[in-house]
């Protein structure tokens, strides 16, 4: 069941719907695509987005119904209809947009168009079959590629994972300013995972919503998806790693639209605006420091989760002072101390060591070590460091280059593994 909560208009859905049409029959008969157009009530939404998702729903109705396309010669919608009118793409529709039918203004945001998506698709599922059910996130300006839907289906046919995120690349904007934004974005990205993967955390992977698919059991046994206005994709995966892991299909790759938007405080559209207002430095990444002081904490309760919590503080405290007030300031030596009593065994111990330094708490340590004493720096230099870190292995126990610690913008940074 593959989910596009939509209230974009048109023409990207439908460009949506047209790439996923050129995948292959045999997976597009046992695949519905479930289109959930949404919207506030006219006091909230304008009356251009109304009037598009209307619009929107009647071409849906069009297609789903098999009825004639004639939608204008030579126009990009009417061959993206002709396209998907063409394939065996089984589609289907729920209305949030029309009069009595929208959202409600506390409903949420994104999160609640896919949870309205997902919930339902729950409902429609043959649970007489054995297969995986198989619930993907897709956005309404995201094209995929023609062997998407195989590639996601063979990932969970081999078994072991329950969840997946698949390969991302965002779709090239027409000017160069605007390639130049989204270019630096997905260095941000991409740098903030690897630095994750170097210090062995298991939330190394990218939180893009389009990205997102697990299996209807995982989905119900997190609760399923939350409302959020913002970051519901981020929050999701976090919750989906700590029931199974999360794997990375990097056969196929979906391409998320690169479009400016201010609706929401952060995501693609937030940081692309902001780009091209220019009211920040957007070519700075994290001091790979921040990445180190991670990997030595990650490496201290891996390999000994069940030592004294006072010898962890004091583990702490010799691999960074502020790792120490950071674990201080949230608690976690008497949080520590009381899974410690419950739990009696190493493997016990460190999943709930990872339910605690989850990813959201895990980003707050790298702003919190960002903010009092790795300030972030040039992003060229950061990732060069970090590649160097990652694949350098002739002396894993000097940070970064000779005259790395002479810089200006890592005063303290001298690390080494004890």
């Amino acid at each position: 069941m593959l989910i596009l909560p939509t209230r974009l208009g048109e023409d990207s859905l439908f460009a949506t719907l047209a790439s996923l049409s050129l995948n292959s029959r045999k997976e597009l008969k046992r695949t519905l695509v479930l289109c959930v157009i949404n919207n506030r009530g006219s006091h909230s939404a304008s009356p251009g987005v109304i009037r598009n998702n209307q619009e929107t729903i009647r071409y849906l109705h069009v297609l789903i119904k098999g009825l004639p396309c004639e939608f204008g010669e030579g126009k990009e919608l009417s061959a993206h209809m002709k396209e998907i009118s063409s394939s065996p793409l089984r589609l289907a529709c729920i209305d949030a947009s029309s009069p009595g039918s929208e959202m409600p203004d506390n409903a949420g945001g994104v999160g609640a168009a896919r949870k309205i998506g997902l919930d339902a698709a729950l409902t429609v599922f043959d649970y007489g079959t054995a297969d995986d059910k198989l619930l993907f996130c897709l956005d309404a300006d995201t094209l995929v590629e023609d062997n998407y839907l195989k590639e996601v289906r063979s990932f969970f046919d081999k078994g072991g994972k329950a969840a997946a995120v698949v390969s991302y690349s965002h779709q090239r904007p027409a000017t160069s300013y605007r390639r130049l934004a989204i270019g630096a974005y997905e260095i941000f990205l991409r740098y903030y995972v690897l630095g994750l993967r170097y210090a062995g955390s298991p939330y190394a992977f990218h939180t893009i919503g389009s990205t997102m698919m697990c299996t209807a059991n995982a989905y119900v046994a997190i609760g399923g998806m939350n409302r959020r206005d913002a970051a519901e994709d981020f929050y999701f995966l976090n919750k989906l790693v700590k029931y199974t892991e999360v794997g990375c299909i990097t056969s196929t790759t979906v391409y998320p639209s690169s479009r400016l938007s201010r609706r929401v405080p952060f995501g693609t559209g937030r940081r692309m605006a902001r780009f091209m207002e220019g009211v920040e430095d957007e070519f700075l990444l994290y001091d790979p420091c921040v990445f180190i002081i991670l990997k030595k904490w990650l490496g201290t309760m891996k390999f000994s989760p069940d030592r004294q919590t006072g010898e962890i503080r004091i583990r702490a405290g010799e691999i960074s002072p502020l790792l120490l007030s950071f674990l201080e300031t949230n608690n976690f030596f008497e949080i520590w101390e009381g899974i410690r009593k419950n739990i009696k065994n190493s493997e016990g111990l460190l999943r709930h060591f990872h339910f605690w330094l989850d990813g959201f708490k895990t980003l707050k340590l790298i702003h919190f070590l960002t903010k009092h004493g790795f300030p972030q720096i040039d992003m060229f230099s950061a990732v060069e460091r970090l590649l160097s870190l990652m694949y350098d292995r002739r002396d894993p126990h000097i940070l970064g280059k000779p005259d790395y610690h002479s810089r200006p913008y890592a005063p303290s940074c001298k690390l080494y593994d004890s």
